[in-house]
């Protein structure tokens, strides 16, 4: 069985019996069903505004309902995993920021 080890690497389904077909040979990482559920242990928040087209905002609200995750979680967990790999590249500076 495949292990999946970030959000972007499942694919869309055309239908339900296509993921059933997906999954029955896939799990997720457990660390990252963890991040999803329990957060990464923030103990305080800001809160943003982010404009999004309605298409759009609408196609990732129907993702992340067959993830079985709120749309807004599935948005920070996106952004952190980019975050993430854009601190890696630049060898980890995290005092990079502007």
């Amino acid at each position: 069985m495949k292990t999946v080890q970030h959000w972007k690497d499942i694919p869309q389904f055309e239908d339900e019996k296509e993921e059933a077909e997906y999954w029955a040979k896939h799990t997720i990482e457990p660390r990252l069903m963890n991040a999803s559920v329990h957060g990464n242990n923030v103990r305080e928040s800001t809160t943003i505004t982010l404009r999004f087209d309605p298409q759009m905002l609408s196609r990732i609200k129907r993702l992340a309902r067959t993830r079985y995750l709120n749309y807004q979680s599935m948005i920070k967990q996106w952004l952190s995993e980019r975050l993430e790999d854009e601190v890696s590249k630049r060898g980890g500076g995290e005092g990079n920021e502007r």
